[in-house]
Order: C-alpha cells, then structure tokens, then sequence
C-alpha cells in the first residue's frame, strides 16, 4: 500500500487524477476501521490532511461552504445558528475523539445509509462540490447517493467542500440507537423548516437502501399546513395532520432486518420520530424558541 501526501488542493487532484483507486484519508475514522480489519485493501491512501483550505469554512450570505475535512466538532461550537439540524446529528456522532477528527465529507465519502450527517444535509438542502483536474460541478445532496456505500463521484473526484443552506427556521433531528451513546444508527429523522418558503423538508437514514427524503410526506405537509392557514396564524399542526405526515414518512422507507432492528421497527420508529420532530420545530417555529431538541 502507497502512501501519498500532497501538501496543496492541485497536488491532491493530480495524484487522484494519477491513482483514481487512491482513498482519501482525512479523520480516518471510516477508512482505518475497514482497513484494520481487512474489510479493504486500497493500493494507495490519499492522506489529505495537510491540505488546509479543507478545514475551513466560508458564510457566503445564505449559504455555508464547509470544507470537506471541517470536524463535527467544530459545526458544534462554531456553526451551530447557521446549521442547527447538523449541529444536531453531530453530537451524535460516536465519541468526542471521533468528534474531533471525522467531518461530513468524510460521512459523505463513505455513503452509508447510517451516516449521522446525511438526514440533515437532506433535510438543509445541500450540495456537493466535487472536483478533479477535469473541473468543479455541484451535486444536490438527494443525488449524491447511488446505493449502499456508493456514490456519485467520478474515479477521479474528490469531495472539496459541501454548500449547506442556512437555517431559516427550526431544524430538528432524532435518532434510535441500540444504547444511548457510541452507536450506528438503527434509524434517523431530520426535519427543517423553511418559512421563507413555507415548505417542510426531511431526511431519513438507515431505513433505506441510501439516505432518503419522505418526498410524499412533505408534499402533504406542505399542502395541508397552507390548507390551515398554519404559516400565517401559528396555529399547531392539526394531530390528523401530523399522523399522515408520519405514515407517509414511514412509508418512504425500505429497511431491512439486520442485527441492530428490525424493518418492521425501523418503519414503526420513523413515523414516531417524524411525529416528534415537527411537534418540536413546529412549537420552536410559534414560540420563537432557539434552543433545539435532540433525541
């Protein structure tokens, strides 16, 4: 296994460009895990972590470009009014060392359908900023997604930031583990809110074969809260209003059985963790509460 290092972005995409089999290594807390036990066997490492412009960010006005190697740690302390819904599932993420080292491009890279990040980023409106020696395009974040552990990126893209709308009302986010701390996902609910646009979107994570939005739970919500007059009189969302919405994000899922839950009670824990998340954003949205919950 050959290890290379560039010291610059440029140096990076050419040796990527050079070695398109190379895996990127920032955190490391996915890579070194499947290598140390033998789940991969890459030819090359990429380590990218003396590529700085990786590890900032830049408030473009209505949007946060966050370098793909920014840690958890640091949405948590530092961008957390701007990306509630993410600072949310950060602090869900394994342990304050991994904390400190894994970043949502790395979550991102890996595509798994139980990355922590990838129900807010849904939820946000995000996209990717994917570049090679070819040129930079920008993935909406519901396309990034190909499959279990795959990914829109080219053989020869590397991930160089990921553009995240800001928080325009509340955001919230849930998540079943088989203990309270340390844990994969069994299953996870984000949910945002956007009063500019008067829309609700989501993001659910391992109870699909990718990370997915409930598209027809949000058209209803959607039509139904404007149907009240919700936006306009802060009214609270009818309770037959919130059950439909929950079915129809249950019924986006498509889990399977596996060791951590079973897809009977990952469809179960999705409608309840989607009747919470808007019951909690809804009552920030009406009080002008703006301290989130997380569960």
């Amino acid at each position: 296994m050959d290890f290379l290092r560039p010291a610059r972005w440029e140096e990076a995409l050419a040796a990527k460009a050079e070695h398109p089999t190379a895996v990127p290594l920032a955190g490391g807390t996915d890579v070194m895990v499947e290598i140390n036990f033998d789940h991969r066997r890459p030819s090359h490492l990429l380590d990218l972590t003396r590529v700085a412009e990786l590890y900032t960010w830049q408030d473009g006005g209505d949007r946060i470009r966050l370098g793909a190697a920014v840690p958890y740690a640091r949405v948590i302390d530092r961008l957390a009014d701007g990306l509630p819904g993410l600072a949310l599932a950060a602090r869900t993420v394994g342990s304050p060392q991994i904390r400190n080292r894994g970043s949502v491009g790395g979550n991102l890279g890996a595509a798994s359908p139980a990355g922590d990040s990838h129900p807010a980023l849904l939820a946000a409106g995000a996209e990717v900023e994917a570049e090679s020696v070819r040129g930079t395009r920008l993935i909406p974040v519901e396309e990034f997604y190909t499959g279990v552990k795959r990914n829109a990126l080219a053989p020869d893209e590397l991930i160089r930031a990921v553009h995240i709308r800001k928080a325009t009302g509340p955001q919230q986010f849930s998540k079943v583990g088989t203990r309270n701390a340390m844990v994969i996902a069994v299953c996870a609910f984000a949910l945002a809110l956007h009063p500019d646009t008067r829309t609700v979107r989501t993001g659910i994570g391992s109870a699909a074969p990718t990370p997915v939005r409930a598209r027809a739970a949000e058209d209803f919500l959607n039509a139904a809260l404007e149907e009240a007059r919700c936006w306009d009189t802060g009214a609270p969302v009818p309770p037959s209003v919130a059950a439909e919405f929950a079915r129809l994000a249950s019924a986006a899922c498509s889990p399977i059985d596996d060791v951590r839950g079973s897809a009977a009670y990952r469809r179960h824990a999705v409608a309840v963790m989607a009747r919470r998340t808007l019951a909690w954003a809804w009552e920030q949205h009406t009080t002008g509460e703006r301290n989130a919950r997380c569960a």
